[in-house]
């Protein structure tokens, strides 16, 4: 295929890069193969322990120039890399579609995510902002100001295979760090193009060899980085059990994580709310991505009076709904990831029906022409109960409940009473609905939104959850703090040196 060629992906991939140099990992070759239609795409190399030293090695010699490197001109490299993506946009939004399974539109908009965090980060390097703050000795000034931390461990999930990591590398970059990223083993041809695409803009500057670090691997190198010393701060997306291992590991060092885990997102559909939004926003967090995002919707909290109606609107429009090859435009879902997923999708399936759940859009498995690789499924629609142990469950596929309430204070309950937080939303046109659910005891979740769904985010808005989502918060807004740390710094210009507590020596 032309876009893998333009993106230098060959049959056999080496799986190591330092930015300057790739090199052939000496561990277990990774086989990537296509959901869309079952195709071995290419091998790629996998690290050992001996490997993944070197890499961060190399990756701690550079920090002690890129660090030294104004924080403008690190935006300046970082806004070449945006232009870069610009350039490769088709080839690697194709990519994207084609090595994880989302809609080609969807893979093009997690390119533009990429260039819109290159954007916002530039903008960032010159507003790395402290503090100055009053003493209460005389003669003297205090102030904050933050520093890099040093190495950068990324760990992004399959179903955001460049943009997760864009939105750690990019403020990381700008901030005077150094990354060491380990792309996901189902989409390891994402990442190694990405790499890519930023060498060339590293060898164009004369950036030393170690900024940028790829490399592949599976649960080991997670373990590695994670338990690494080196490594003072772990950014990792995914499961909520992976983010628990994860997280005690670097706690048991002392480290920082940044963690971005499950979620089981709802909306709540009042008896106030514009149907045609409440609908179009419900379908699209449900069924986008083929359910295989984190801020997925997966409950529907209706109120009970316009309950059948919006269930028979929902009905009829995954009626509509045409699934197949995401790189044909015409196509609103594609495949799962591969055909692990799928089985869960049919356990969770299983699982709801045995609870009592009752489905009013029947799921299943897709066969014959176009379906050849085993991973497409029918989105589907159970009405369930809020305590239904499934529905406190997130799984990873095009499943939606649908719950009853009365009023909006059970709403929320509701939509709070799952071990998950990362995005919830309200369709209400209801000013004071609307404000209950945004206030302190309105959603418990990171992101909460009035007549907009729950999946999607702004570049500009820091993005992340509560509870067992992990904390995190990613892109935008304050985030850049994460991947530096902050000093306090006084600063004595009088004559004398007055000492706390008023003690005094004879000197």
């Amino acid at each position: 295929m032309e876009f893998l060629k333009q993106l230098g992906i060959g049959p056999v991939n080496e799986g190591i890069s330092t930015g300057l140099k790739t090199i052939k990992g000496e561990g277990p070759v990774i086989e990537s193969y296509s959901p869309v239609d079952g195709k071995l795409i290419g091998t790629v190399s996998s690290a050992t322990r001996a490997n993944y030293d070197a890499v961060v090695k190399s990756a701690e010699a550079a920090f002690q120039q890129w660090r030294q490197v104004p924080a403008p001109r690190r935006g300046e490299i970082v806004r070449q890399i945006g232009e870069a993506l610009r350039q490769y946009k088709e080839p690697l939004g194709k990519l994207v579609s084609y090595e994880m399974g989302k809609s080609l539109q969807e893979g093009y908009g997690e390119v533009q995510e990429m260039i819109d965090i290159c954007d916002f980060a530039v903008g960032l390097s010159r507003q790395l902002h402290g503090l100055t703050m009053h003493s209460e000795r005389p003669a003297h000034r205090m102030y904050e100001q933050w520093h890099p931390l040093g190495i950068t461990g990324i760990i992004p999930a399959f179903n955001f295979p460049v943009a997760v990591w864009s939105w750690n590398s990019m403020l990381a970059w700008v901030c005077g760090n150094v990354c060491i990223w380990k792309p996901s083993e189902k989409t390891p041809l994402c990442g190694i193009a990405c790499q890519n695409i930023v060498a060339e803009v590293f060898k164009k500057n004369n950036i030393p060899e170690g900024v940028c670090c790829l490399v592949t691997g599976g649960r080991d190198l997670g373990e590695w980085m994670s338990s690494d010393t080196r490594l003072p701060l772990i950014s990792a997306t995914g499961s909520t059990r992976m983010g628990k291992a994860v997280g005690t590991a670097v706690a048991t060092r002392l480290g920082r994580s940044l963690l971005e885990l499950g979620g089981n997102n709802a909306i709540i559909i009042s008896d106030k709310a514009d149907l045609k939004i409440a609908i179009t926003g419900a379908l699209f967090g449900a069924v986008g991505t083929a359910g295989q995002r984190c801020t997925s919707t997966r409950r529907l909290i209706i109120h009970e009076s316009i309950y059948d109606s919006v269930r028979n609107k929902l009905v009829a429009a995954y009626k509509q709904l045409r699934i197949g090859d995401p790189l044909d435009q015409n196509n609103h879902v594609g495949p799962l990831i591969d055909k692990a997923a799928v089985q869960l999708y049919l356990d969770s399936i299983e699982a709801c029906k045995k609870e009592g759940g009752r489905f009013v859009v029947e799921g299943g498995v897709l066969s014959g022409a176009g379906y050849e690789s085993g991973c497409y499924v029918k989105p589907c629609v159970a009405e369930a109960e809020p305590g239904y142990s499934i529905v406190q469950h997130e799984t990873f596929a095009p499943i939606l409940y649908l719950l009853k309430y009365k009023t909006i204070a059970e709403a929320i309950t509701i939509q709070n009473g799952v071990p998950q937080g990362l995005s919830s939303s309200i369709m209400t046109l209801d000013m004071r609905e609307a404000e209950q659910f945004l206030s302190q005891s309105g959603s418990d979740c990171g992101i909460a939104n009035v007549n907009i769904g729950t999946s999607g985010a702004e570049i500009g808005g820091a993005f992340g959850g509560e509870k067992e989502t992990g904390g995190g918060r990613e892109s935008g807004s304050d985030a850049w703090k994460n991947y530096m740390r902050r000093q306090t710094n006084t600063i004595n210009y009088s004559e004398s040196l007055p000492l706390a507590q008023g003690i005094k020596f004879d000197l």
